[in-house]
């Protein structure tokens, strides 16, 4: 099995959880690199494993999605000078760990995570998806698992229509019609996550659906025929909207996942780190133990 971190997540999770008084000996903030570097560490001491690799956001404006959809992740701030600064010393620590990590400006994390499992898959490896995003649910088939460290929550493929609504097959479909605001993505408007969810028990995809929209108004769904309106007027925002959330699984990568091994921590390359951002002993201790264990 090949663990898949979706590091932005955690990273911007530390940054508004821990204060940003928490900083170097030049007063610089170094909250968010201390937390993720600690969740990091937890999850290599809990879960051990023997490949793993780690995707980062390269940008907020650069991805392919913004070329066919402007308005995509519009609604978000850019990270501060302070938090992109703390995102490549985050970079800088995960391979002091012994970790490859992936970046790309065309391609979002997502995208990286998508292509490495599937990649993964071709050589017989099941993957594990670290995140807490339920976007990259939609990567999940038999044998994998998706994990949300955090929450302590871990949901196999088999769990995951009742957790998010629809199979990891069928998701970035469900999310085409129910949108995501935090994605900017608007969806099928007055189509809500119950509604999806009937359509999607009943097609197997957004073209068997609109293949077949006459019978959406025979099934028991609340306003039928409403929903068959808002679907005819909607049917070119649901396309796009699953071209925005289906997660790219062949991004150009040379890569083989067996050759992704987690690798000894450069207890060296950390002791200097920690020194330059003014780090205690709980992190250290942490490297010592990950490093007497490979």
């Amino acid at each position: 099995m090949i663990h898949l971190i979706d590091a932005s997540v955690f990273v911007f999770r530390a940054w508004y959880s821990i204060p940003p008084d928490m900083s170097d000996a030049d007063g610089r903030p170094v909250n968010a690199v201390y937390g993720y570097t600690g969740f990091l560490c937890d999850l290599l001491e809990r879960a051990q494993p023997t490949h793993m690799a780690v995707a980062f956001d390269e940008s907020l404006t650069t991805s392919f999605r913004n070329e066919i959809y402007p308005p995509y992740k519009a609604n978000r701030e850019l990270p501060p000078a302070e938090l992109e600064r703390q995102f490549a010393l985050c970079r800088e620590i995960t391979g002091a760990l012994g970790l490859r990590h992936f970046a790309d400006a065309r391609y979002e994390a997502d995208d990286i995570i998508g292509t490495l499992a599937w990649l993964g898959r071709a050589e017989g490896m099941s993957s594990a998806l670290v995140t807490r995003d339920k976007d990259l649910a939609q990567l999940l088939r038999p044998g994998d698992v998706f994990l949300n460290p955090v929450d302590d929550r871990r949901y196999e493929y088999g769990e995951i229509a009742e957790r998010f609504g629809a199979t990891p097959e069928r998701m970035a479909d469900f999310q085409a019609l129910v949108g995501d605001k935090v994605d900017n993505i608007t969806g099928v408007p007055g189509i809500g996550a119950k509604t999806a969810a009937a359509l999607f028990d009943e097609f197997d995809s957004l073209e068997s659906l609109y293949a077949q929209l006459e019978r959406v108004e025979t099934l028991p769904i609340r306003g039928a025929r409403s929903v068959v309106k808002r679907l005819q007027e909607h049917r070119d925002a649901a396309f796009l909207a699953r071209d925005l959330t289906r997660i790219v699984t062949d991004m150009p990568l040379s890569i083989r996942c067996r050759d992704l091994r987690t690798e000894r921590p450069d207890e060296a390359a950390l002791d200097a780190l920690f020194d330059r951002l003014d780090f205690g002993q709980r992190l250290r201790r942490q490297v010592r133990r990950l490093a007497s264990a490979s």
